[in-house]
């Protein structure tokens, strides 16, 4: 049985409802008051935790490296760099970030994408680690991070099954004890098609971990559909308004999807519930309201009971609809008017 994953106001468990994570990214388009704002609104939407990206443009890469070539890409023409140079979060920004999320009641973490990223959260004292798709296979980065002993998510987008279970064994044997692994598809913005959900119990029993969806597809849908197959974890793009342009803004939600997710998500995790037959207690009120067999024409003492004097309709009242076939032909005891529920003391 796994064990529950205790964060500072939060649990994830499969008794839990899922953890929403809004992923700030570069939505904040270089204005903190615009960071602010995004913190804000994913707090009233009912986020969980607020995510930001730890990194510069040269932590990332160097200039010259790449110029993406790729009609279908958000990013299509642009240089590698010069588009994380766009992205990036300033550092400085990240405390005042977390503390606000922390005041208004979600968990503030960040993705480092290299080890100097890792050192600087330490100070900042995170309680968990995010790591990228495209990082999962940065062993040093993960030696790392699974030093700090601290919870890790890690997506898994563009991975096969053996790196997985290398970055796994990596983190575990690095001092992580507590791991998420995320079902994940690595294009901006993913389709429904592509993304794959059943994977999310493979993970599960491959890895014995707690799972979940780092979901770049448009809508909510995907997300709400993962938690009936064991996503306790669901991590979405969150913007203020898409329109207002962005590195991420395309495939990112904004604040009312956002509060739809959390709702959904939720209403999908109670909706699970136990394997259950028979009839529930919330349920008892409603049987009268099965169908029975009923005299539906005035009866005479001694008539036999026929296709055309006793119906199966609604109330549950009577006797039950199984029994009609062993009623007809049966003789009434009693004069039975047009509307009697049929009972044994009838017949």
């Amino acid at each position: 049985m796994l064990q529950s994953i205790k964060l500072s106001n939060f649990i994830i468990s499969k008794d839990s409802k899922p953890f929403i994570i809004a992923e700030m990214s570069g939505n904040h388009n270089h204005s903190i008051e615009r960071a602010f704002a995004i913190v804000r609104a994913a707090a009233a939407a009912g986020a969980n935790a607020l995510k930001l990206q730890t990194y510069t443009a040269d932590t990332m890469t160097i200039k010259g490296a790449l110029k993406i070539n790729d009609p279908k890409s958000l990013w299509n023409g642009r240089e590698l760099h010069e588009l994380y140079q766009e992205a990036y979060t300033p550092w400085e920004w990240h405390k005042p970030i977390f503390d606000l999320a922390k005041e208004l009641g979600m968990i503030g973490f960040s993705t480092p994408f290299d080890e100097t990223a890792v050192d600087f959260l330490e100070n900042l004292d995170v309680e968990l680690y995010k790591i990228a798709s495209f990082e999962n296979t940065d062993l040093p980065l993960l030696r790392k991070v699974a030093a700090t002993g601290k919870p890790v998510i890690m997506s898994t987008g563009a991975t096969n099954l053996a790196d997985i279970d290398e970055a796994v064994r990596v983190l575990r044997d690095g001092g992580c004890k507590n791991l998420v692994l995320l079902k994940c598809t690595s294009t901006y913005p993913a389709t429904p098609e592509t993304t794959n959900l059943l994977t999310i119990p493979h993970l599960k029993n491959a890895f014995n971990c707690h799972v979940g969806l780092s979901d770049h597809t448009m809508g909510i849908g995907a997300s709400v559909a993962s938690i009936a197959l064991g996503a306790t974890v669901i991590e979405k793009h969150f913007t203020l308004k898409r329109a207002d342009g962005g590195v991420d803004s395309a495939f990112s939600i904004e604040p009312s999807e956002l509060q739809s997710l959390v709702v959904e998500c939720e209403r999908a995790f109670l909706s699970l519930g136990s394997i259950h037959y028979g009839v529930q207690d919330a349920e008892k009120n409603s049987v009268k309201y099965k169908r029975s067999i009923y005299v539906s024409k005035d009866i005479k003492i001694g008539d036999k009971f026929t296709v055309d004097n006793i119906r199966i309709i609604r109330p549950g009242d009577g006797l039950p609809p199984k029994l009609y076939d062993s009623v007809l032909g049966r003789n009434a005891n009693f004069n039975i008017k047009t509307g009697t529920p049929l009972t044994w003391d009838l017949l």
